[in-house]
């Protein structure tokens, strides 16, 4: 009867428990989205990580200054290539890695330091790009790589130089060439790397460095603009 299904203890008892049931679904399911939304942004957090590091990692400057292209080195022809201060000459048929690029200046440039005679008739091959001149080893003048170089605006600025725990200030008059090389015009000499600071005999003997050292003529030093 009517009055039997009013008084029933069951009536309430039903409802409540399917809306519990529905609370719990509702509740589960939120939980899963957070899971996964905070899985998301840890992996999301995992790859800006990553980024950073790779930007910040030593070298990473010089990675991001990829070769342009490559050369196929020309046998030099007699009389050709002069071997002063140990320089490389092209060997014929060898592919040598081309740069218009350097690695990013900051306040503490990590280059190699090289050695080179910029005086005529020497291994440093043609007169300065700066002013077409020769000049004198004893001086303190360095060729920089291309990207430093920079289309001459470093032409007769000084930069200092850090390396051997001296530092010396010489001048920029010329472009080690990252772009060109076995050829006429460098001498039959392969093209610059993209890291080269390339100096007089002067800026090497300020550094303090002995010839007959395994140092002379090839090192790791840091530079700056002055």
């Amino acid at each position: 009867s009517g009055t039997a299904l009013l008084n029933s203890p069951y009536k309430y008892t039903a409802q409540p428990g399917i809306l519990l049931h529905h609370r719990l679904g509702k509740l589960a399911q939120q939980i899963r989205l957070k899971k996964k939304m905070t899985s998301l942004s840890l992996k999301l957090l995992c790859v800006m990580l990553l980024i950073l590091v790779a930007t910040q990692w030593p070298g990473s400057e010089a990675q991001s200054c990829r070769p342009s292209g490559q050369i196929r080195g020309k046998k030099p022809p007699p009389g050709q290539c002069n071997t002063g201060n140990d320089s490389d000459c092209c060997k014929e048929g060898k592919m040598y890695p081309v740069y218009k690029c350097s690695p990013t200046v900051s306040g503490n440039t990590e280059a190699t330091l090289t050695i080179n005679s910029f005086e005529k008739g020497k291994d440093g091959g043609g007169p300065s790009e700066c002013d077409n001149q020769y000049h004198s080893d004893d001086i303190p003048i360095v060729a920089l790589s291309t990207g430093w170089f920079n289309h001459r605006s470093r032409c007769h600025r000084n930069i200092t130089i850090n390396g051997n725990g001296r530092s010396v200030t010489a001048m920029v008059v010329d472009e080690c060439d990252s772009t060109m090389g076995c050829d006429d015009d460098h001498d039959y000499q392969p093209p610059c790397a993209n890291n080269i600071v390339d100096a007089s005999r002067a800026v090497w003997e300020a550094l303090g460095v002995p010839q007959d050292s395994d140092d002379w003529g090839w090192m790791d030093i840091s530079w700056l603009d002055a």
